[in-house]
């Protein structure tokens, strides 16, 4: 790699808000706060909106459409095939 051209990676701390969770990793990103974290030493902080903490596809609490309702629905309304008024 050539020297000067690359942004600093350093430990920085994700931290979701929402599910109150935080975690820390190594990162080229750059936060204005800081947190001290478990280790006694005090690292820049992110807040993130979502993490695996809180996204529905990870905690298992995503909703579940029901689209055969929603065909029967349609065909109810519209009739069941094309040309029927």
């Amino acid at each position: 790699m050539k020297p000067g051209i690359h942004p600093e990676y350093r430990p920085v701390v994700f931290r979701d808000r929402a599910a109150d969770f935080a975690f820390l990793t190594r990162s080229t990103a750059i936060g204005e706060k800081t947190v001290a974290w478990e280790d006694g030493n005090t690292y820049p902080v992110i807040d993130v909106e979502i993490s695996s903490a809180s996204h529905p596809f990870c905690t298992g609490t995503q909703r579940v459409l029901d689209t055969a309702g929603r065909v029967e629905r349609f065909e109810r309304r519209y009739g069941h095939g094309r040309g029927e008024r």
